[in-house]
């Protein structure tokens, strides 16, 4: 029987404790649930000097070997991430010697994954120049600017390309991992692993990190506030500029500038990203015909759906239904 696929996640003190022990626990558990007659996973942990490291929790995570006693050739390596609280927001941790010995083990290395703030880490290695990458919402903006070589997309759950890997914060590493079980040893092992642990099974790397409310920054004015939560439960009515306007009893010159200094988008893309977030939950969840999903969400017709798939998602309606 071929020998264990070898997994190797990079910890270093200040990570998130499920950054690593996230992915860890879905390969272990796809290995008892493969069984003893088929190649599982062996996971390790290395750390710089192999000593063990405080995670952001304060659990003091054991390392299996150093970073110099790490060999060639590795299945796979997860790098996982930190984030520091600082005044204003968040600081993605950059270790250098954590990048650097990254730089020199990924020729090495079969697939390489980050999770959440560990995508900066393998920008700093050069490893995700000119790749699509995604990382924590929080910190997507910081790795565009640091490195703009990288095509930062903040919005997925994870994105692969090619043999590279990135992921968003913290539980969506563990759906990263679930789908490199998938890819290794098929979508039937993925579900029964999945269904051992209990994990939510349709979270595929194409789905949102955040609902459109939570991707809109909140307002600090009432009257914003209180409109979205109308227009979420109201998507199929009339929800024009002119109509917003005028049950904010504003006029729509004054309306349009106001939404967009509260919200930094426009009511036009707002409404339509809500629009499209109540359709791919019907797609996902249901079995209605295009023309209802169309209806449904507000955005009226089948050619109207498709074209808001394909612009915003790069899809069609089907196959995101086939996919999610």
């Amino acid at each position: 029987m071929p020998a264990p696929h070898r997994i190797v996640i990079v910890a270093f003190p200040g990570i998130e404790l499920l950054d690593a022990t996230g992915p860890a626990e879905v390969f272990s558990v796809a290995s008892r649930v493969a069984g003893a007659d088929r190649p599982g996973y062996r996971v390790l942990i290395a750390t710089p000097d192999g000593a063990p490291v405080a995670t952001s929790s304060g659990v003091r995570l054991l390392a299996d070997l150093a970073f110099e006693e790490v060999a060639a050739p590795i299945d796979t390596l997860v790098v996982a991430g930190a984030i520091e609280l600082v005044e204003g927001g968040v600081e993605p941790v950059v270790d250098r010697e954590v990048a650097a010995w990254l730089r020199r083990a990924a020729p090495g290395a079969g697939r390489i994954g980050s999770v959440c703030a560990g995508a900066h880490l393998l920008a700093a290695a050069g490893l995700l120049e000119g790749r699509p990458a995604t990382t924590h919402w929080l910190t997507a903006d910081r790795l565009a600017a640091d490195h703009p070589g990288v095509r930062v997309d903040p919005d997925p759950i994870f994105i692969r390309d090619g043999r590279v890997w990135t992921c968003a914060g913290v539980t969506s590493g563990m759906d990263m991992a679930l789908a490199m079980v998938a890819e290794d040893h098929g979508q039937d092992l993925a579900l029964a692993t999945a269904r051992t642990m209990v994990m939510y099974v349709k979270r595929s790397g194409g789905q949102s990190q955040f609902s459109v409310p939570l991707s809109v920054r909140s307002s600090s004015d009432d009257r914003i506030d209180g409109l979205r939560r109308w227009i979420a439960e109201h998507l199929t009515e009339d929800l024009s500029l002119e109509a917003l306007a005028a049950r904010t009893h504003l006029s729509a010159r004054h309306f349009s500038r106001l939404f967009r200094q509260r919200t930094s988008t426009t009511p036009a893309a707002y409404v339509e990203a809500a629009r499209l977030e109540a359709a791919r939950r019907l797609l996902e969840d249901g079995d209605r015909s295009l023309p209802e999903v169309a209806a449904a969400s507000g955005l009226g017709s089948v050619e109207t759906l498709h074209r808001v798939f394909r612009r915003r998602l790069g899809t069609t309606p089907a196959e995101y239904r086939r996919r999610f």
